[in-house]
């Protein structure tokens, strides 16, 4: 009985502890933002970005997680291809502060129990919400109205591999398709400074974090039990 009452409880450990191995670790690269205002390349970081992250794996597959993370934005006209931007000669700064939660899905097998070298690829999204400021020009100079806050989808690609036995380090690229149109000051929400809107009104901003992840994996090894 008690040999039973011993197997049982090692395979729920095995079970439950198998299921949830832990990384926490920190995110550092840059960012750049694609609207109203500067060029419309999509990957081209010209600000730091920087943040933690938390994964629950789930399965060799798929995790749960959740990150916080901060950066300035900035563009400018002068740096734009067209030329309507470029003689206008607007630039602007924000500051973005975001929570972000979902499921990350591995392309192949990742399993944190095994101690071969891994490698894969990986995709994640979810959901995201962040602060920003709200923006407006005069005279051809920019103006903080207020502090708000916004909805994001994060659209994520990347690969990752242990490096060692408790270290995994990953290379990503994330846009966020947001869901205002004033990351720039282009479309203020103050109605009365609605004469002060340009450019595409009907269209969202984005912003982009591309850079390094390295966590720090944790979490109980398998329970394997042996009769005696």
């Amino acid at each position: 009985m008690n040999r039973i009452c011993i197997f049982l409880f090692c395979l729920i450990g095995f079970t439950v502890v198998n299921a949830q191995i832990h990384e926490i670790g920190v995110f550092v690269g840059g960012s750049n933002y694609i609207g109203d205002i500067g060029p419309t390349t999509y990957i081209a970081p010209n600000e730091l970005a920087f943040g933690l992250l938390y994964k629950w794996n789930k399965s060799p597959r798929h995790s749960w997680r959740i990150s916080y993370t901060q950066a300035k934005i900035s563009s400018k006209d002068s740096d734009a291809s067209s030329p309507g931007r470029t003689q206008r000669g607007y630039n602007f700064e924000n500051n973005i502060k975001e929570v972000s939660l979902g499921l990350e899905f591995n392309f192949f097998d990742f399993n944190l129990h095994e101690l071969t070298p891994k490698i894969t690829p990986y995709i994640y999204s979810g959901l995201t919400y962040f602060a920003y400021d709200e923006l407006f020009f005069i005279n051809g100079e920019t103006k903080v109205d207020y502090t708000n806050g916004a909805l994001a989808i994060p659209m994520t690609i990347g690969i990752k591999s242990n490096i060692l036995t408790h270290l995994i380090l990953g290379v990503e690229v994330g846009a966020r398709y947001t869901m205002t149109d004033n990351l720039d000051g282009s479309n203020p929400k103050n109605k009365n400074l609605a004469p002060l809107k340009f450019g595409d009104i009907n269209s969202k901003d984005w912003y982009v974090f591309s850079g390094f992840t390295l966590t720090y994996t944790f979490g109980n090894k398998p329970c394997y039990c042996v009769n005696k």
